[in-house]
């Protein structure tokens, strides 16, 4: 019965409108395949190149070895919860200095159970305009309203929280940015985001995905100098600079022990496996004694000032990730084409990602790569782009 059925489909009519939307895409120059990674590492968040630390792996090697389960067999409030998520979260909770932290599968996960589930109906959320795709996904599924900031303008967000008050708006309100943003590689300004929140008695979540392990103290983020504060909560990407897979957000327990409890990403999702929690925990200890990683990607960003920035007009830059903005959506994509045909993996980045007529080369500068790459690539840019 269900075999006949199913050959009553046409499957012309049921491939067709996918069909046309791809070709759409490849129309525009804006379709995209998977492709293996190759060449010299420009494309990559492992920052400090954690992803194949020996240190980490002896630590997973050695919980498989004692008995710790590959897998965790169902979501953390069934038989999901392991010792090794619960001592990761207690270090997590402790290293960045918070009351709690929650440990999830990775960061679109994470920021789809705070953007629905914290803010309430009859919040307004304030998000940068130009802050991660899973915020904004987060956010069609919250109750609370939501409108966006111009990006890193202080006073565009004060504007329309005093907009929103104007017109009787009475709910908490929540100030949503990245302290590092991953697609132009500036800063936010935090210190005066936070007195912006203080006088408002707003919550700032600060999204650290691009920060930790590369930049505070010990590698605790952008947002280290607030850590504790009663009103802010910080999300901890670990597969970027940490090198391994998972996300942790981290703030006031009251707050976490409500994710706990509502947050339907996190009630309805298989556990992340206990082993990865072993690694995150191994990969905290070494991005608290990488000083001297982070001295050399530091390095590693003078050179490309040097190498890619000031010959093509750039300004120096601020973070390991360095946009080279072309416009047009297949210039940037040919431009990425020919430096992967050289041997340099670098991706060329359209929209939706950016915004229309931003298409790009995102450079980013890691420990996989060193000074002789950086100077190999300004060469081949400028020939490239000349």
């Amino acid at each position: 019965m269900l075999r006949s059925a199913l050959r009553a489909y046409r499957p012309r009519m049921t491939s067709e409108p996918f069909r046309s939307q791809l070709a759409a895409l490849e129309k525009r120059g804006r379709l995209r395949a998977l492709t293996a990674r190759a060449g010299r590492d420009f494309a990559s968040n492992d920052y400090l190149g954690l992803a194949s630390d020996p240190i980490i792996g002896q630590a997973v090697a050695d919980a498989v070895a004692r008995g710790v389960p590959v897998g965790s067999g169902g979501s953390r409030l069934l038989r999901g919860n392991a010792p090794e998520h619960e001592g990761l979260e207690a270090k997590a909770a402790a290293f960045f200095r918070t009351q709690a932290a929650l440990f999830m599968a990775n960061g679109f996960a994470a920021n789809l159970a705070l953007f629905s589930t914290l803010p309430q109906r009859g919040d307004l959320i304030v998000a940068d305009e130009l802050i991660h795709a899973s915020v904004h996904d987060g956010i069609r599924m919250s109750k609370a309203a939501a409108v966006f900031a111009r990006h890193n303008d202080v006073q565009s967000f004060a504007d329309l929280i005093t907009a929103w008050r104007g017109e009787r708006g009475k709910g908490r309100i929540w100030i949503a940015v990245e302290t590092l943003y991953s697609m132009d590689g500036d800063l936010a300004p935090l210190s005066d985001l936070a007195t912006l929140a203080a006088r408002h008695e707003a919550m700032l979540i600060l999204d650290e995905a691009h920060g930790t392990g590369v930049s505070g103290p010990g590698g605790r983020g952008l947002s280290s100098g607030l850590d504790g504060l009663h009103n802010v909560v910080t999300l901890h990407t670990c597969g970027k600079a940490m090198g391994v897979e998972g996300a942790l957000i981290c703030g006031p327990r009251i707050l976490i022990d409500y994710l706990i409890n509502r947050a339907r990403a996190f009630i309805f999702s298989t556990a992340p496996s206990p082993l990865m929690a072993v690694a995150v925990s191994a990969s905290i200890d070494r991005i608290e004694q990488a000083d001297d990683l982070r001295t050399r990607l530091a390095t590693l960003r003078v050179d490309a000032a040097e190498a890619i920035c000031a010959p093509l007009g750039l300004p120096k830059p601020r973070s390991q990730i360095i946009p080279v903005i072309l416009g047009e959506d297949r210039r940037a994509m040919a431009a990425a084409a020919a430096l992967q045909e050289a041997g340099f993996d670098i991706r060329g980045i359209r929209p939706p990602t950016v915004p229309p007529g931003t298409s790009r080369l995102r450079i980013s500068l890691t420990l996989n790569s060193g000074r002789a790459d950086v100077l190999a690539l300004g060469e081949e840019l400028r020939r490239v782009l000349a």
